[in-house]
């Protein structure tokens, strides 16, 4: 007996992307950093929020690019060498992290709080069509 892949399931007319879309998640993993939380806000809303400490406003940048949230974040080089650090706990890496959207999935907004960066999402709900589909004699 072979093994069917999610996309080819006969059953599911016109989901091949669906396969493509969870490889592409899985590919987009970047470890831990930086954590982040993902919550249900509302029936239709959704909070993305990410540990950005010591990161601005201007060295985050939030797109959206064929589907997929992409949150980057690069702070300003260091310049000033006349720091000595005895520890250096606080990571300042650059980091990027992508969320795969669904159809429908839009940005609402994002905010930058406490060291926290707050993405909100909101889906639309589609209406539901009943459409009758006439036979034809071929």
């Amino acid at each position: 007996m072979t093994k069917m892949a999610l996309g080819s399931h006969p059953f599911l007319l016109g989901f091949e992307q669906l396969e493509r879309l969870v490889e592409r998640t899985a590919k987009a993993d970047t470890g831990g950093y930086p954590p982040y939380n993902i919550e249900q806000t509302s029936p239709t809303g959704y909070r993305i929020t990410l540990a950005v400490a010591g990161f601005c406003e201007t060295d985050l940048a939030i797109t959206v690019e064929d589907r997929q949230l992409v949150i980057r974040g690069r702070q300003a080089e260091d310049t000033c060498d006349d720091r000595v650090f005895l520890h250096r706990g606080i990571a300042a890496r650059q980091f990027q992290r992508t969320f795969v959207l669904a159809d429908g999935v839009e940005i609402a907004g994002a905010r930058i709080e406490n060291g926290l960066l707050h993405v909100d999402l909101h889906r639309s709900v589609p209406e539901t069509v009943v459409r009758r589909i006439e036979i034809t004699r071929g």
